[in-house]
């Protein structure tokens, strides 16, 4: 056994045990610098995934030859009931699809449609990429921020305004490109289009979600919550199908969009066809 002053020996010194256990007559709660209820029991936090919910996650399994690439839907599903993908849903879809949560993980934290805390009813994104953000992006996000915020403090991205998931309640978020340059600077509320916004549009649109309105979006389906939306990206539709004509499969398209495609066509342009024995160029050798 060395002692405090001596000069540590070069090489792993393997230590007999990392940890001194306490004896029988410690109260480990009262020495705790934490509080919290049931720290120290087994129990698991209860599973907020209904037999419905189980049920569909298999379906959506089943639609896939191998189950696992079910993932990305089953993901929304969750989100669809918790408002955002918790360490619960992270082990429910483990479980389903047989895989490591470890393995759900990696692909919560690699995509920003899954949230990783609470989202609110409605999911303000604005692109604040590099056009938009040139034509008025960044002052739309920042006078959001401001106008969402409390007590002075700027609300952040991914933060919400209200209690996440009530009525009325806002996430605000940048996003990168939302592939709507034609009509910059836009935002979107639960991924529908609001186009050619100000500060002032934006801050008028904003509280209209927060007294419980929900405005018409520029263009596609009618403005419904957060929820209801990731139902959808999950892959479950109404099955009637007028509901689904009006509720859903709203147009995104506008005459904006399609303009280069019609003078194409009006003007008999076509892409150059490349002969099926072109010869390809040759390269270096490395």
């Amino acid at each position: 056994m060395t002692t405090s002053s001596e000069t540590p020996r070069p090489g792993p010194q393997q230590a007999e045990r990392t940890h001194a256990a306490a004896s029988d007559d410690v109260d480990v709660m009262a020495i705790s610098p934490v509080r919290e209820e049931g720290m120290l029991t087994e129990s698991r936090p209860a599973d907020p995934f209904d037999a419905d919910t189980e049920a569909e996650a298999r379906d959506l399994a089943g639609r896939y030859p191998d189950s696992r690439s079910a993932l990305l839907p089953m993901l929304h599903l969750v989100q669809s009931v918790q408002g955002y993908v918790s360490q619960e849903g992270v082990a429910f879809c483990a479980r389903q699809l047989n895989l490591s949560e470890a393995e759900v993980s990696a692909v919560v934290t690699f995509y920003t449609m899954y949230k990783r805390k609470p989202c609110g009813q409605h999911l303000v994104s604005v692109c604040t990429n590099t056009l938009c953000a040139a034509l008025g992006g960044d002052a739309i996000y920042e006078r959001l921020s401001k106008h969402l915020g409390e007590g002075g403090t700027p609300l952040g991205h991914e933060e919400t305004a209200g209690e996440p998931g009530e009525e009325g309640s806002v996430t605000l978020e940048h996003a990168e490109c939302l592939a709507a340059c034609d009509f910059g600077p836009v935002l979107q509320v639960n991924y529908e289009y609001f186009d050619n916004q100000t500060p002032e549009k934006a801050v008028e649109l904003v509280n209209a979600l927060r007294r419980g309105d929900k405005p018409q979006p520029t263009r596609g389906a009618p403005l419904s919550d957060f929820k209801a939306v990731e139902r959808q990206l999950a892959g479950f539709f109404p099955e009637d199908e007028d509901v689904f004509r009006a509720d859903v499969d709203g147009p995104s398209q506008a005459v904006e969009t399609v303009r280069g495609a019609q003078l194409a066509t009006d003007r008999g342009w076509t892409a150059p066809v490349m002969p099926a024995e072109a010869p390809l160029p040759e390269t270096e050798a490395k």
